[in-house]
């Protein structure tokens, strides 16, 4: 953890990925994240694989926070919950607009109690337009958003990135949406703060930033960025494997040309002229895919670092467990006081200079902080053993 956001109280009212995988970069930076969950826990607790610290996916989403279970459903949990957002900065939900309203977690309700508050939201579809209250997944919005249309323009069939990119996408939009309301009451300005996060909008942001592309200038244009949906642009295959090769510049296409033996294609008209040669991209990656299957993957990262242009083996998620620079840096190196069971673990990747950082917390049970967050917002003993006895807090 890094104490850059120390003194930041935030609910994380998350599930799945996109809210906890938000709020775990709010707590590696250094607020205390609060979990609110179900009494049953987040279905992430329960999903296959399982370990001795909870499903795979809960445990790689979910360190350095407390846990509060809690039944929102109740009265007496959603006036335990309003205590705690009256001393928190931020609180973070990924449920629909009407689902938090019910539950007490709407803007409306939670700025009542807590006017400087940053409250961020994020649903499947923006509220202002019509598909607001439509139940979305990360597979529905690569749908909607038009990146599953995009292999279509290269294979002729629909295709799903095979990584939950829209839930991970729109976490990081939050992640910067909730710092920039921080930042902004921390100068002075008033709040509540309101911050919306609609995934659709988040991934056609994220995917028509290149693929706009014509479209950008013309009524008519085309969208779509060339060379991206060249059905040649693909790993290559060598003589023993594959291999990723970009030459991007024009001075790097000569070199690897001249690497090939193929220097006379850059005495062509058409490459000569960038826009010509970005207009016969496919051509080129043709002649990529056919001269590299004469050498071994190894033998030509040789040949192309020599000539700085840029390629890398073709890993599989597998061989990324044994990749030398990830081991160098120790990157899956578990933090001490992790469950036994974990042989591995994601670090926070962003690196600051000059600031200590404490280790990382693992995943806490479900409710295992549920009486000491009760007791930090005033309730004492009795009132908590009430609750739990109600069944309305699992501790």
């Amino acid at each position: 953890m890094l104490p850059l956001l120390e003194g930041v109280r935030v609910i994380e009212v998350g599930a799945v990925v996109l809210g906890p995988y938000a709020g775990q970069i709010l707590a590696d930076l250094g607020a205390e994240v609060i979990k609110v969950e179900p009494l049953d826990g987040d279905i992430a607790r329960h999903a296959h694989p399982q370990g001795t610290g909870g499903g795979a996916l809960f445990v790689n989403n979910n360190r350095n926070k407390r846990m509060l279970a809690i039944d929102l459903k109740r009265p007496e949990g959603r006036e335990a919950l309003a205590k705690l957002v009256a001393g928190a900065d931020v609180l973070f939900h990924n449920m629909r607009l009407d689902a938090a309203d019910r539950l007490g977690l709407g803007f409306e309700q939670v700025a009542a109690i807590n006017p400087r508050i940053v409250h961020c939201a994020a649903t499947g579809f923006g509220r202002g337009g019509q598909y607001r209250d439509r139940p979305a997944f990360d597979d529905i919005i690569q749908a909607a958003s038009g990146l599953a249309g995009l292999a279509a323009l290269q294979n002729a069939t629909p295709q799903f990135a095979p990584t939950i990119v829209a839930d991970k996408v729109a976490a990081l939009h939050a992640v910067y949406g909730i710092l920039a309301a921080l930042f902004a009451r921390a100068r002075g300005r008033a709040g509540p703060f309101r911050v919306e996060v609609p995934m659709f909008e988040a991934m056609v942001a994220f995917l028509m930033n290149e693929h706009l592309s014509a479209a950008t200038f013309a009524a008519d244009g085309a969208p779509g960025y060339p060379r991206l949906l060249s059905p040649d642009r693909r790993p290559f295959r060598t003589a023993d494997g594959w291999i990723a090769v970009l030459p991007y510049t024009e001075a790097q296409w000569r070199r690897f040309l001249g690497a090939i033996g193929r220097s006379e294609v850059c005495e062509t008209a058409w490459f000569q002229s960038p826009a010509r040669r970005q207009a016969s991209i496919g051509e080129l990656y043709a002649i990529v895919a056919a001269s590299l299957q004469a050498r071994g993957t190894d033998a030509w990262i040789d040949v192309l670092e020599a000539i700085d242009v840029p390629c890398s083996r073709v890993a599989t998620p597998a061989e990324i467990l044994s990749d030398p620079h990830l081991t160098e840096i120790g990157f899956f190196d578990v933090p001490d006081g992790f469950p036994e069971g974990v042989k591995r673990a994601i670090p926070q990747p962003v690196r600051f200079t000059g600031i200590e950082r404490t280790p990382d917390q693992p995943p806490h049970a479900l409710g295992a902080d549920s009486r000491s967050v009760l007791r930090d917002v005033g309730c004492d003993e009795a009132a908590i053993d009430a609750l739990v006895t109600a069944g309305v807090v699992a501790a």
